[in-house]
């Protein structure tokens, strides 16, 4: 079920454009010039694209060092630990005790740990105002994403390439958490990610929810912008047991992902902006949808732990986000924070501040670096130059000088993006 989202600023009313009236059909809906809602295809490089953590509430759990993690939970196998470190609690008040919860097992265990990982296509149909298909010069607006699935299939997220923290190659995000746990990381210790391709599934939006630039040749779409209200509220179901109503419910329903998968919600140049265009744009987030659990499985709470990325074709935002950032970037970020600070004690951080200026207290890996001139690592296999992105290291979030990391590095796989932690900060960067 989804719950109150945190730590995302409070969505400014919804601005309805004028346009198609409700009851339009194909015929009406023709423009002999751009609609109203339709926006430049250049529109995207005046924006500051990044992205989000969305966490529903989740399960207090006392255990601050446990080998089998957060307990009482029906989800992905993780674990906890703890560090020592001067800084503020979300209220202001000074703390020195911090607790993580991670994927996976833990470093000093041998072995390798395998999560499914399934990849759900999302197709988005544009839709009039009183939900009936919308065509623009005769064109239908619905955009589709399964052009794009071989391409992920193919990058460094799901195929293996060659990494200073492992001695032999590996996944891009294995390779970041043996970066960032060398010191203690058995050499055979691995976390990978097993993609299975599912069904498409599709993300209807009504009008006056949407943005859109249409392509070259006037077809859908260049791009699609979807406010971020409606964008949850058509993604996350509201009741449990699911409803087939929305995407995430459909796809639970399905069994097309799993309490034991780390999932990835795959969308085509699909970006979110909160109440008005401008305030653009979330490229991705990670998440976990909680339904109630039943004699099946103990009556345990399902998490079902998944992530909402873009792919962004290259040029859409100049040199600083392409391909696969958004999903590296959060996949990235759900190996060291699955279930988002979601209890409001694990992967709370002391509270830091970025060289992008980002101000934050949870462990968010990639958003210290989103947006820098070198925030990412290009890899060329199978015949592409991929984006995924840099992120920070663990031992920047515990304020370690030195850095217990591999060479005693903050950032990885380019160990240069940040040369040392964050200054203490006050609650809120203050």
């Amino acid at each position: 079920m989804r719950q109150t989202v945190l730590g995302v600023a409070a969505v400014a009313a919804l601005l309805v454009l004028a346009g198609v009236v409700a009851g339009s059909t194909r015929a009406t809906s023709r423009t002999s010039g751009p609609a109203a809602d339709q926006l430049p295809p250049g529109f995207l490089g005046s924006t500051r694209p990044g992205f989000r953590a969305v966490g529903p509430r989740g399960v207090l759990n006392g255990q601050g060092h446990a080998r089998f993690g957060i307990a009482n939970i029906d989800s992905i196998a993780n674990w906890n630990d703890h560090y020592f470190a001067n800084g503020f609690s979300p209220t202001g008040t000074a703390q020195r005790e911090w607790f993580t919860n991670t994927v996976g097992n833990p470093p000093q265990m041998h072995g390798t740990t395998t999560f499914a990982a399934p990849i759900v296509p999302v197709v988005v149909s544009l839709r009039n105002y009183d939900g009936s298909p919308r065509f623009v010069n005769g064109q239908p607006l619905v955009s589709d994403p399964t052009q794009y699935v071989q391409p992920v299939l193919d990058s460094p997220i799901f195929q293996s390439s060659t990494y200073s923290s492992s001695t032999v190659p590996t996944q891009i995000t294995d390779a970041i958490q043996r970066a960032e746990y060398y010191a203690a990381a058995k050499s055979d210790w691995h976390t990978l990610l097993a993609p299975s391709v599912k069904p498409a599934l599709t993300l209807s939006v009504p009008r006056g929810a949407y943005r859109f630039a249409l392509n070259a040749d006037g077809t859908c779409c260049s791009y699609i912008l979807i406010d971020y209200n409606a964008f949850v509220n058509g993604m996350f179901p509201a009741t449990s047991p699911p409803d087939n109503s929305t995407v995430v419910g459909q796809a639970e329903n399905n069994g097309d992902i799993t309490t034991k998968d780390i999932s990835t919600f795959l969308f085509p140049n699909t970006f979110l902006y909160f109440g008005d265009p401008s305030q653009c744009c979330v490229l991705g987030f990670h998440t976990y949808d909680y339904e109630n659990g039943d004699a099946s499985n103990g009556n345990l709470q399902r998490d079902y732990v998944l992530n909402y990325s873009s792919w962004i074709t290259p040029g859409l935002f100049g040199s600083r986000f392409a391909d696969v950032t958004a999903l590296s970037h959060e996949l990235a970020e759900t190996f060291n924070d699955p279930f988002v600070a979601g209890d409001g004690i694990h992967d709370i951080t002391p509270w830091w501040l970025a060289p992008n200026g980002n101000c934050q207290d949870i462990l968010e890996t990639g958003d210290v670096i989103e947006d820098l001139p070198n925030a990412t690592f290009p890899i060329t296999m199978n015949g592409y130059t991929y984006h995924p992105q840099n992120e920070a290291l663990l031992p920047w979030f515990e304020f370690q000088q030195p850095s217990t990391a591999i060479d005693g590095a903050y950032s990885y796989p380019n160990e240069s993006v940040l040369s040392g932690p964050s200054a203490l900060q006050t609650a809120g960067c203050q």
